[in-house]
């Protein structure tokens, strides 16, 4: 089974744990042959927080991915230390960098879990099964190997800026790991930019994401990742994705991404 990152090796010097990984060709970006996709990366950088010293009593509640630039193709590192250490809360960074560049700094808030059914409430709405939707070609028009790794169903009332979309893979995050299903979902999410956008590419607009933010009022199970997304456009060059976040259970949660609109010839 193919994957979008090999392991090379990992090194850990007290609580600092350094992994080193190379992407392959189905990590491959959507908007430059030269960089990866920063949903395989956000999955990669996801799998090192899951796994940084767990503990039982605690899970990832909201990560807040900075994109600080192109995320280069190729060999890179990512360094996982606790910036914030606590027996309820604690917060966990992960840098992703090669050659000195860092690409993404991830922070993640782990919360203490407790028993709380007696008060819990979901305002958010589910959304039909995956089955319920046809198969979905609509990503084709997006280069780059990552994209050609996903299966999409969508909603054909979808129209641009606001649709459902529920997106899989068979692709492995790590070559010869199992991933959980929590990495395997947050390797995808970051495709909700793409999946209804208001201008399309070829229409000379380009609105590449500066940052992911998720927050999990629940920790995701499954394959399927359903995205019930919004893209709004402001005046001043700025625009926003918004998606409630969902599996097969129902929803799970929500993402933001700030956009930079970039007029092109």
């Amino acid at each position: 089974m193919s994957a979008y990152y090999q392991l090379i090796d990992r090194v850990i010097t007290d609580d600092v744990v350094t992994s080193y990984y190379r992407s392959t060709i189905h990590a491959q970006g959507a908007w430059n042959p030269n960089e990866q996709h920063m949903a395989p990366a956000s999955g990669v950088i996801s799998e090192e927080l899951e796994h940084y010293f767990p503990r039982s009593d605690m899970r990832l509640a909201r990560i807040s991915f900075e994109i600080l630039g192109l995320i280069s193709f190729g060999e890179f590192s990512i360094t996982t230390q606790c910036i914030r250490a606590g027996k309820t809360i604690e917060l966990i960074e992960a840098v992703m960098q090669s050659n000195g560049k860092i690409f993404i700094i991830a922070r993640a808030w782990r919360l203490v879990i407790q028993d709380t059914k007696i008060i819990s409430g979901i305002e958010d709405k589910s959304i039909p099964l995956p089955e319920s939707y046809e198969n979905w070609s609509g990503l084709e028009h997006w280069g780059g190997g990552f994209i050609q790794t996903i299966q999409a169903r969508a909603d054909k009332t979808n129209r641009a800026g606001k649709g459902i979309v529920w997106l899989n893979t068979e692709t492995k995050i790590v070559e010869g790991k199992d991933s959980s299903d929590f990495v395997h979902l947050m390797g995808m999410i970051d495709m909700a930019n793409g999946i209804v956008p208001r201008q399309r590419r070829e229409l000379g607009w380009a609105f590449p994401n500066l940052d992911l933010q998720i927050h999990l009022y629940r920790y995701p199970t499954g394959q399927w990742l359903g995205l019930n997304t919004v893209q709004q456009y402001g005046a001043d060059g700025i625009g926003l994705t918004s998606s409630i976040l969902h599996d097969i259970q129902g929803p799970f949660g929500r993402c933001e991404q700030i956009l930079s609109l970039r007029a092109f010839n």
